[in-house]
C-alpha cells in the first residue's frame, strides 16, 4: 500500500489543490515542544498543540518518563503546573502560566473523507523547529464519537502528541502511535473530538502520568485495523491474510478489511483471489481510489483490459485529473482500451 500511496501521491503533484496558506501557518505556530527530565538525567521529549490559551494536548506517554515536564518554543520554556489525563485514550491535556502562543483552530474527524489531503505537523526527533508531512486519509475507524485516523502523514519519534491538520489549518487528530516494518510505517492519529472530554475531566498535579494506552492492548484483543497494521508494515502476508478474513467475517462491509485481503492475496500470488477482494473495496467504498488502482493494476497483469476500462470510468467519475495519472501508473500506451 505504501508504495501505491507514493506513486499516486508522486503522479498527482501537478494536480492543483487550494491550501489556505495561512491558516496552516497559525497552525505551524500552535506546534510546541514538550521536554522533561527522565529518572537517569537524560531528555525526554514529545510534541504537543497549543489548544486553548495556556493550555497543550499531548499523548500521555509523552509524559510517563518524566516528573517535572514542561513546554518549550526556541529558548523559551513554560513549566507544566497540572494535567488533565486519559491514559487509556493517550491524551493528556497540560496547563501553564503565560504562555503567548494562539490556540489552533479546531475541526473535527467525523467530516473527514478518505483520500482528503491533510498534513502533519511535530517536532520530529527532537529538533526545535517543527516538521510538516503532506499526506492523505488512508483509513477512518469510528471510536467512541470520533474516527482513528489512519494517514500517510508521517511522523516519527519526538513528534508523538503533533497534530493532524485539513488543509483549512484546523486540528482533526493527535499524531499517537505507529507500526514498524520492512514495508513501511503505519501511522495513526487519535481523533479531536476526545478532547472535549478530556477538559472536563479534574486536573492532577501527579507526574510522570501512569497507565497503559489502548495501542498498547494485547495484540488480539486491538480492534482489527490495528491489527491488520502490523503484519502489513512487515510485509506478513499469510498473517495478513487470517486477520483480513477474521476482520471480514465479523465487519463483513468494512471495504478496509477487504482492501487489505486484496493486498494479502496479492503478494501471496493469488490474483483472482486479490482483484475480488479489491473489486469488493471499490464498491463498499466509491471512492476508495487506492483499491481501484489496484484492482485496475490487476486486470491489466491478468488481461482483463475490460476491467480496466471500468475502473477508468470510475476514476474518471470521482476526478477526471486521475484519468492520466491512472494510466500513467500502469504505464498504458494506448489508454488502456481494449481495442
Amino acid at each position: 500500500m505504501k508504495i501505491l500511496l507514493i506513486a499516486i501521491l508522486a503522479l498527482t503533484s501537478s494536480i492543483s489543490h487550494a491550501y489556505n496558506n495561512a491558516a496552516l501557518m497559525d497552525a505551524y505556530f500552535g506546534v510546541v515542544l514538550i521536554r522533561g527530565y527522565n529518572q537517569t538525567g537524560g531528555m525526554a521529549y514529545g510534541s504537543g498543540v497549543v489548544v486553548n490559551d495556556n493550555q497543550v494536548i499531548t499523548n500521555c506517554h509523552v509524559l510517563r518518563a518524566t516528573s517535572q515536564p514542561w513546554v518549550t518554543r526556541g529558548e523559551d520554556t513554560y513549566p507544566i503546573t497540572d494535567v488533565r489525563a486519559d491514559a487509556w485514550h493517550d491524551l493528556c491535556l497540560v496547563s501553564t502560566h503565560n504562555m503567548p502562543f494562539k490556540p489552533v483552530l479546531r475541526g473535527d474527524s467525523l467530516s473527514l473523507k478518505r483520500g482528503q489531503d491533510i498534513t502533519a505537523i511535530g517536532h520530529s526527533n527532537g529538533v526545535p523547529a517543527p516538521i510538516t508531512s503532506l499526506g492523505e486519509i488512508q483509513g477512518l475507524y469510528p471510536s467512541d464519537q470520533g474516527n482513528v485516523i489512519r494517514s500517510s502523514a508521517k511522523f516519527l519519534m519526538g513528534a508523538s502528541g503533533s497534530g493532524l491538520f485539513d488543509m483549512e489549518g484546523r486540528l482533526v487528530g493527535i499524531n499517537t502511535f505507529k507500526t514498524a516494518g520492512s514495508g513501511g510505517s503505519v501511522h495513526f492519529a487519535l481523533p479531536v473530538e476526545w478532547l472535549s472530554t478530556l477538559e472536563k475531566m479534574p486536573a492532577s498535579t501527579t507526574f510522570p502520568v501512569v497507565g497503559k494506552a489502548l495501542w498498547e492492548e494485547d495484540e488480539d484483543k486491538k480492534p482489527l485495523y490495528m491489527q491488520a497494521a502490523v503484519p502489513e508494515s512487515r510485509q506478513d502476508w499469510p498473517a495478513l491474510a487470517k486477520v483480513a478474513q477474521t476482520w471480514i467475517d465479523k465487519e463483513t462491509n468494512n471495504a478496509d478489511a477487504w482492501f487489505s485481503l486484496g493486498l494479502a492475496e496479492e503478494h501471496l500470488l493469488h490474483p483472482a483471489a486479490a482483484l475480488k477482494a479489491f473489486a469488493k473495496a471499490a464498491t463498499l467504498a466509491p471512492q476508495f481510489v487506492e483499491a481501484l488502482f489496484k484492482q485496475g493494476e490487476i486486470a491489466k497483469k491478468t488481461g482483463d483490459l475490460q476491467t480496466v476500462e471500468q475502473v477508468q470510468t470510475q476514476l474518471n467519475a470521482i476526478d477526471p485529473q486521475l484519468l492520466p495519472v491512472f494510466q500513467q501508473y500502469l504505464a498504458c500506451t494506448n489508454g488502456c482500451k481494449t481495442r
